[in-house]
């Protein structure tokens, strides 16, 4: 028998449906609008703007304000590369290795932190992020990481925290809110083959967090992206998020091949056959920009290779790294006077307008108002 509530609950009941219906609204869980966090297939536009580590160029890497920065500058994603603290929280830092991108080093409480440990087969010494609990590295202060590239960015230095990957999602879903347009989000896994090695393995972390968001596999603004290889299979049977395959120098190998000892390198995967490896776990493959452009041995751009074609091929789009503004980034004939200069930033757009040329689908910048610029410049021809 069904229980008849009385009037004054039924009201109740139907305005608590009402509160959640405008809840869902928002959140893009209904018809009424576009859904921010899960765009579907035709997302993200090409060619693609990713903000390397936030506007880095121009705010400390890896800082909300570099973030929000990126997103004001007109990035369609915002990348975070994340590493995991002693609590298993999933952070924000160019590496676990802090001293270089955080005040750690001054914090006297912090001095007996200090630690020589082997990364991917290379002894570093410094401060680690999985040292320190959350609520510990909530007391550090984010400095710059280049500050010889850098100068004006040293002025942030000590003002801004470590964020969370929730505190970065966050923000990407306020700002996709407040603009009504859809702003991804590209993490990293750093080092996955070393963090499984401490009991700390980002992977289902990740995932986690992204599913307790929203996100919802491939239809979601979100790419997700590592240097080595296993770990991005392990992910591909716990979801169906976009993935990312980078490839380094063909000289050098995914860790998880060096721990495994099989003797190949990046190498093998930038062939036409090793494309075709990655595309049965992957989604796109973002190699170093010389990959696609080799520089000639004067240092400017080359002819393209045939890697975005073999990509294609493959199944595969393609995004590059690292496109920054600074001279010495630069092929000499974009570099601005003084040339020598570590800090004068050159014609970068220049440079981006040449990878937008090769064909590429998208690409990684530390300047994303350069880059939306070259995109829209290239578009409109």
């Amino acid at each position: 028998m069904r229980r008849v509530l009385p009037i004054s609950s039924r009201l109740v009941s139907l305005f608590t449906l009402a509160a959640a219906s405008l809840v869902l609204g928002a959140c893009g869980g209904d018809n009424d609008g576009p859904d921010l966090q899960n765009p579907g297939a035709a997302w993200p536009p090409a060619p693609t703007v990713t903000a390397h580590r936030g506007a880095s160029a121009v705010r400390p890497e890896h800082t909300l304000a570099a973030y929000q920065k990126a997103i004001e500058d007109g990035a369609d994603i915002v990348e975070p590369d994340l590493v995991a603290t002693k609590d298993g929280v999933l952070v924000a830092r160019h590496e676990n290795e802090i001293s270089g991108t955080t005040n750690v080093a001054t914090l006297t409480q912090f001095a007996s932190r200090k630690a020589t440990k082997t990364i991917d087969g290379v002894a570093i010494t410094g401060w680690f992020t999985e040292d320190f609990t959350l609520a510990e590295l909530k007391t550090l202060r984010a400095r710059e990481r280049i500050p010889a590239n850098r100068p004006a960015n040293v002025a942030y230095n000590d003002q801004f925290e470590i964020p969370t990957l929730q505190e970065i999602i966050d923000l990407v879903k306020r700002e996709s809110q407040s603009r009504n347009k859809v702003i991804g989000i590209y993490p990293e896994t750093k080092h996955p083959t070393y963090f499984k090695s401490i009991n700390l393995p980002l992977e289902r972390r990740l995932v986690d967090t992204l599913l307790a968001n929203g996100y919802r596999g491939k239809d979601a603004a979100v790419f997700i992206q590592s240097f080595e290889t296993a770990n991005l299979k392990e992910l591909r049977g716990m979801s169906d998020f976009r993935l990312v395959q980078l490839l380094d120098s063909p000289a050098n190998a995914p860790y998880d091949f060096v721990a495994a000892r099989t003797g190949r390198t990046y190498a093998d995967l930038v062939t036409a056959a090793g494309l075709k490896e990655i595309a049965a776990y992957a989604d796109v493959v973002s190699p170093y920009k010389e990959i696609i452009i080799p520089r000639t041995s004067a240092n400017e751009l080359g002819a393209p290779t045939a890697f975005i074609a073999n990509a294609r091929a493959a199944g595969l789009k393609v995004h590059t790294w690292t496109l920054r503004p600074e001279n010495p980034f630069l092929p000499v004939s974009l570099r601005a006077a003084p040339a020598t200069s570590p800090s004068q930033r050159g014609n970068a757009q220049a440079e981006i307008t040449a990878y937008l040329d090769a064909g590429i689908d998208g690409f990684f910048t530390d300047d994303p108002a350069v880059g939306r610029a070259a995109v829209n410049a290239f578009t409109r021809k």
